[in-house]
């Protein structure tokens, strides 16, 4: 770095660059030299140049070439703001062109220079030296060198330089000698003084004896062993410092500057030395450089920004190391609060049990959790992410995107599983393309593949996850134990569901292997898709092993009894085909007639095992979608069903078997806590207006592939929300289980300190996202008593409740009770009959308010009175009509029938 006097000559003066001016100016010099008028003033717009900074209104072109080529040789191709006026700034344009930026302050080396002020320099009368203590470490001493008149130099020029230099290097030596003598004879007179002190008179030595019970012969062997230094130290620690190791006294430390101050003189001659400065600051450094008052001041202006962002920047560290430590302090107080937890509730870190921002839970919160460890779920890559993107190599990406555009209702694909969060007000019909769909093209088989299955995979996953966790593990290992297996049915995602199904069996395979009750890697068990389209049927085979494809479902609904004399099977019942598992996806808004779907409704139950078979329908989120999943629901339960009290609901002298099924033993698996009515889905039919509708969520990480479909470019973060239900056939809940408003009761007290597990199936689910408020949380469930209710779970509740409430999420069961509840009425909207039938009594108003001509001539002829009194009897016969219409309506108990209102009293009343 160069000094602060040599700063000033740095930069080149602005006369060196007398010869590196162009032509236009050289041939122009002797006009300049002759005019030295006084330059106009131009009215030249420009940037950077409005400052009134010593304007001097006789100043002549020669100065402004000066001052325009000054700024340019200070701050290159920058200028300041307001440096030069306009004049000034014209002829710096024609001169260097226009400059590429304001000057900040490292254009200038304030940066460099802005910590001279915290330089410190020792002046020439000062001096350091570093001795050596007993412990090996050296002290710093600063010493003060005695002023003493110089000699005087040698004249080199007289004498002969060489000989003089040997002469002086000769004199250093002996000096160096001497002060090294000195020092070793200090030291030796010093181990003598030790050794001195270390020595005991006679009657020393008797009375340590007397003090510490000794022998006189044992004291005087110990006076003759000299300490070691170590001994030396733990004496001193132990009985503390004696008075002579205190430290020198004044004497002598007066005796030890004195050498210090000898020994500079021998190793330092008074020469001539070049002084220093005490500090330097950052004004300083624009004193030496500036060459006029205008750069001074335009440089303190950058001296002064540049202060203010080192000081707001200094300023934002200090308050995000106040926000790290009050981190930290948190932390240590969560540690803190953690280690007053009740020893009955362990910590359960255990590897997939929790996410990473739990730490410490009751175990049935855990058991209740709907997403388990993590909110998002990465595809799998080998089974469906690898496979789908080989086959998408063969055709251009766009012309796959516009395919699928084109399929699944434009750009964003609404239509899809997936609804984009933008999209979500548009249309509530089913997806665009199905796999049931017979006739596809090569590119709209490819486009079902890239926009169809990611987001169908996660859905099911998430699905066949809460129905296993549900049903317990012992469901499933039972059957791989057996050597059967599970059957499956994917009925409308073309293999996603089977590849999401199969992720559940291999984690119970790999368990089941682990404690010995399994061998071999192959999972036994049989795989069906229905998948019309032989395109389609092609691309998904590849990549789906040891599974059966089906272009549409058997009906056994309408087929005959398959035994008889003409059968090969003879008078035996053949058997027909029946699986555990079916997983129905996006089959039931496809169609728009009501009796249509209840035949598809039928199909799947008919191929449903009757002992313990599981089917799962799912639908889009949204009312419709709902609506169609929840009508599904409503029949399941009240048709096909036996009721939780295994009383049917219809006599045996009502019963027709051409009329009616033979009613079952089963329960509503998920996500349903109670076997009734759903408190959403109170009236069946369409709804107008309807608000609230039971949906959940899952997130997933798009693929690559998937992530053009949709046209991002970097949001690989998929959310894909959906209605379903899930339900066992052939197996009941159980009859000493709690149902209903008892259920509802024991889930509101808490299950925190009981000493049996609950039954989840009992349990509230979360059918909203918790409210989590300071010192409180807010939570929407449905409750096994068919009731929508808001409860309150507050810190002064239980701490272990606010604890585990605090990190609850949408679908979680809630087990731990409220302290507050409150019934929270679902916003349902009408029934579209109903709905229908007033917006047609209005229309039917106004036309008979006005009437026709002869009545409007013979109420023109009435008074004012007359025609307001006519018009509220035409209005109140009206709302009259209206409500014997509404009267009928109820009575005729639209979509129920008299078997169905009389099971709903009796809910009532228990």
């Amino acid at each position: 770095m160069l000094s602060a006097r040599g700063i000033r000559y740095a930069c080149t003066r602005p006369n060196q660059f007398a010869t590196r001016r162009s032509p236009w100016i050289s041939a122009s010099s002797v006009y300049i030299r002759r005019s030295r008028q006084p330059i106009q003033p131009q009215t030249t717009k420009s940037y950077l140049s409005t400052s009134k900074i010593l304007r001097q209104e006789d100043q002549t072109i020669e100065d402004a070439e000066k001052v325009v080529r000054d700024a340019k040789q200070r701050f290159r191709d920058t200028l300041p703001k307001d440096y030069l006026s306009p004049t000034e700034y014209a002829l710096y344009v024609r001169l260097f062109g226009p400059p590429l930026r304001e000057t900040s302050p490292e254009d200038v080396g304030i940066d460099t220079h802005a910590d001279m002020a915290g330089a410190s320099y020792k002046g020439s009368d000062e001096g350091t030296v570093l001795k050596e203590l007993k412990g090996g470490e050296f002290e710093e001493i600063t010493y003060k060198i005695a002023p003493k008149e110089a000699p005087l130099e040698p004249d080199l020029e007289d004498l002969d330089s060489e000989a003089r230099a040997e002469d002086l290097i000769t004199e250093e030596q002996e000096r160096d000698r001497a002060l090294e003598e000195q020092l070793q004879e200090e030291a030796e007179a010093e181990a003598e003084a030790e050794d001195e002190a270390w020595s005991f008179s006679e009657e020393e030595i008797e009375t340590i004896a007397n003090e510490q019970g000794l022998s006189v012969e044992e004291v005087r062997q110990l006076a003759a062993t000299k300490p070691t230094p170590e001994q030396l130290a733990a004496l001193e620690e132990h009985f503390g410092p004696s008075e002579e190791t205190e430290g020198p006294s004044e004497e002598e430390s007066a005796a030890i500057q004195d050498m210090l101050m000898q020994a500079s003189q021998l190793k330092a001659p008074n020469l001539p030395m070049r002084e220093e400065p005490a500090s330097l600051t950052p004004q300083d450094y624009i004193d030496a450089v500036a060459r006029n008052p205008r750069e001074a001041k335009a440089m303190r202006a950058l001296a002064d920004d540049f202060a203010r962002t080192q000081k707001e920047q200094q300023e934002a560290e200090e308050r995000m190391e106040a926000e790290k430590e009050e981190g930290e302090v948190v932390e240590s107080q969560e540690e803190a609060s953690a280690k007053s937890w009740p020893e009955e509730f362990p910590l359960k870190i255990a590897t997939g049990e929790l996410d990473e921002g739990f730490t410490r839970f009751h175990p049935y919160t855990v058991d209740g959790s709907f997403h388990g460890k993590s909110m998002e779920i990465a595809l799998p890559n080998a089974e469906l992410v690898q496979p789908i993107s080989e086959l998408l190599r063969r055709s251009h990406i766009r012309h796959v995107r516009e395919a699928a555009e084109a399929s699944f209702g434009g750009s964003g694909l609404p239509l899809s599983p997936e609804t984009v969060y933008g999209l979500r007000s548009g249309s509530m019909g089913g997806v665009g393309l199905s796999a049931t769909q017979r006739h596809m093209t090569e590119v709209e088989a490819d486009a079902f593949l890239a926009g169809f299955m990611p987001a169908a995979y996660a859905s099911v996953y998430s699905i066949v996850r809460e129905v296993r966790r549900r049903l317990g593990s012992e469901w499933i290992q039972s059957k791989l134990k057996s050597g059967g297996g599970l059957s499956v049915l994917d009925v409308g995602t073309g293999g996603a569901g089977i590849i999401a199904w199969e992720q559940i069996l291999n984690a119970e395979w790999r368990l089941l292997k682990e404690k010995g009750e399994v061998e071999g890697d192959k999972i036994p068990g049989r795989k069906t898709v229905i998948v019309a389209s032989d395109r389609l049927r092609n691309r998904v085979k590849s990549f789906l092993d040891n599974t059966t494809f089906l272009p549409r479902l058997p009906d056994y609904e309408h087929s005959g009894e398959m035994k008889g004399e003409r059968l090969d099977g003879g008078g035996k019942e053949q058997p027909r085909k029946s699986y555990d598992v079916i997983i129905s996806s996006h089959m039931l808004l496809r169609e728009k007639e009501t009796h249509r779907r209840q035949a598809i409704l039928n199909n799947l139950w008919n191929l449903l095992r009757k002992d313990g078979g599981v089917l799962v329908m799912q639908e889009k989120a949204h009312p419709r979608g709902f609506e169609a999943i929840a009508h599904a629901r409503h029949n399941v339960l009240y048709n096909f069903l036996l009721p939780p009290s295994g009383e049917p609901r219809i006599s045996p002298e009502e019963f027709n078997p051409a009329f009616h099924r033979e009613p079952e033993p089963g329960h509503v698996v998920a996500p349903c806590t109670n076997q009734g009515l759903c408190p959403m889905y109170v009236e069946p039919g369409q709804g107008i207006g309807r608000k609230d509708f039971c949906h959940f969520s899952q997130r997933f990480i798009r693929p690559n592939f998937y992530v053009k479909m949709l046209r991002k470019q970097t949001d690989n973060q998929g959310d894909v929300q959906f209605s379903y239900f899930a339900v066992q056939r052939g197996v009941p809940i159980g009859a000493d289980q709690p149902t209903g408003k008892r259920a509802t009761e024991l889930a509101k007290e808490g299950y925190e300190n009981a000493e049996e597990k609950p039954n989840m199936l009992t349990l509230p689910r979360l059918v909203n996202p918790a409210l989590k408020r300071k010192g409180h949380v807010t939570m929407d469930v449905c409750t096994p008593a068919g009731k929508i209710e808001r409860w309150t779970v507050p810190k002064s509740f239980s701490k272990l409740a606010y604890h585990d409430a605090r990190k609850t999420r949408w679908g979680d069961l809630w087990a731990l009770g409220a302290k507050t509840t409150a019934e929270r009425p679902p916003r349902n909207g009408k029934p579209v009959a109903k709905a229908k039938l007033k917006q047609d009594s209005k229309k039917k108003g106004r036309k008979s308010v006005m009437g026709d001509e002869a009545d409007q001539q013979q109420r023109r002829k009435l008074t004012k009175e007359e025609r307001q009194k006519a018009k509220l009897e035409q209005m109140e016969a009206l709302e009259r009509e209206h409500d014997e219409a509404v009267d009928e309506m109820v009575d005729a108990d639209i979509g129920l029938d008299e078997d169905i209102r009389r099971e709903m009293e009796r809910e009532g009343k228990r």
